[in-house]
């Protein structure tokens, strides 16, 4: 009995070489500044600078519930009380979300689940009744996701039938991966098309051949910067943040100017990202970066991707403004190719219009 508890031991210390590469953040203060929407036309949305307030609030721990209260300088604070700053669309209860998993690994190598979401909300417009959305993140083409790997995740994108694909970045390995990457995620054909954000490993090296490849294969890269969702004539918001670890420059969400009465979703590539700056006007962010744990040991990983602990560590939960986030556990691995407990998985999201 010793010796299995002592090389279970073994085994966690182990584990703490397989953790997500990742730069280390910068928690500075966002600079004191807001977005204004200027024009919306086609598919573009034009947004202006201009000064003014920033606050930051505390995490709210919250899973598949309404978030529970929380403790801010020894006052304990309802996380169903509105800042007086804030717009009616942010109230707790506005957005229902239900989840299931399903495994699929019999079928796609290289992909172990795939989530589905039912995001029921009221500012999603009646022609985006049903519109789905397919989820990928933390490729690290090639680490355990490979040739074969890659060639049936695509298949089961395509399986899927989604009306658009988005993406959280950490996407290569290595820069000779990158176009045979995007070439193949090309044949991911939804609708309204692929719109991606970079990771830390994305920053750190290929940042100039990733943005060239994705564009060469029609894909829309969003740093900071927003884009329009157009069906039947309404449309949802997309924005996507540049490099969430520097908040000395991306301190300032690119939803800020957006309206109170649109939908918003938010693409960042590390979820800490909502709970250090103000996301203003987000009805949904989507992470990655945390790949769950990656190895999880009885539940538990060793190495955690977010200085928040487990809290973003993977699936729903919200940051201290009630506003949620879902975290993928991603698909590929870094540093060694070793999953455990954590599976691979694609994110599907069904949105649906609240009536009631």
């Amino acid at each position: 009995m010793k010796k299995t508890v002592y090389l279970l031991y073994v085994c966690m210390a182990l584990c703490l070489l397989v953790s997500c590469k990742s730069k280390k953040q910068l928690v500075a203060t966002p600079t004191a500044a807001f977005w204004t929407i200027e024009h919306v036309s086609g598919d573009s949305v034009t947004i202006s600078r201009h000064s003014g307030p920033t606050d930051t609030l505390p995490l709210v721990d919250s899973v598949y519930a309404e978030p529970k209260l929380v403790s801010k300088d020894q006052q304990t604070v309802s996380a169903t009380q509105t800042p007086a700053k804030k717009q009616r669309k942010k109230a707790v209860g506005e957005a229902r979300i239900t989840h299931s998993s399903i495994g699929v690994s019999s079928s796609y190598s290289g992909v172990d689940r795939v989530v589905n979401y039912e995001f029921t909300h009221r500012d999603v417009p009646e022609a985006f009744e049903g519109f789905r959305i397919a989820f990928i993140s933390d490729l690290h083409y090639q680490s355990l996701l490979k040739e074969t790997g890659l060639k049936d995740l695509v298949r089961l994108l395509i399986d899927q039938k989604a009306d658009v694909l988005l993406m959280g970045g950490d996407y290569q390995e290595g820069c000779e991966y990158v176009d045979p990457l995007f070439k193949a995620l090309a044949g991911v054909q939804t609708p309204l098309g692929t719109y991606g954000v970079m990771g830390n490993n994305d920053y750190e090296r290929c940042h100039d051949e990733i943005v060239q490849s994705m564009q060469h294969y029609g894909m829309h890269v969003l740093e900071h910067k927003v884009d329009t969702l157009r069906k039947d004539g309404q449309y949802i918001i997309l924005a996507g943040v540049r490099d969430p670890f520097d908040l000395t420059r991306n301190g300032e969400s690119p939803t800020l100017g957006l309206s109170a009465d649109d939908f918003v979703i938010l693409l960042v590539h590390t979820p800490d990202y909502i709970e250090q700056v103000p996301v203003t006007h987000t009805d949904l962010a989507l992470a990655g970066h945390t790949h769950g744990g990656q190895v999880r040991v009885f539940g538990i990983a060793p190495v955690l991707n977010s200085h928040y602990g487990t809290r973003f560590l993977t699936g729903l939960a919200y940051n201290s403004e009630n506003i949620p986030i879902i975290v993928t556990n991603g698909i590929g691995t870094s540093r060694m190719p070793i999953r455990m407990g954590a599976p691979a998985e694609v994110i599907i999201i069904t949105l649906h219009r609240l009536t009631e």
